[in-house]
């Protein structure tokens, strides 16, 4: 389903974007570009398809290199946390800035 122009000015306003109408215009063709591209992906019947970590994958047996989960970095929390304007129970505060 391609956007139209109302479409992509409601999305201008919401990313708090101010778009001419040329922009605007090209804006509507590059998203209907990207959408088509995804729909056309979406079509396609991946059931069976193994998920690849990389695409050497598919040419070669690869080994997953992983390393062990272990804390490499002390905990700085406390010193990162004491410029801050505020702070509660070890998160930073913020102004709501959703409407």
């Amino acid at each position: 389903m391609p956007l139209s122009p109302d479409d992509v000015s409601r999305i201008a306003h919401l990313a708090r974007l101010e778009l001419k109408p040329e922009e605007q215009a090209a804006m509507l063709v590059q998203l209907n570009g990207f959408f088509s591209i995804v729909e056309q992906m979406s079509a396609v019947d991946t059931r069976g398809v193994e998920p690849l970590y990389t695409p050497l994958a598919a040419v070669q047996e690869m080994p997953l290199r992983l390393r062990d989960d272990v804390v490499t970095e002390v905990d700085r929390r406390e010193a990162n946390q004491r410029s801050a304007p505020a702070v509660a129970d070890g998160l930073f505060l913020v102004p709501k800035v959703i409407e």
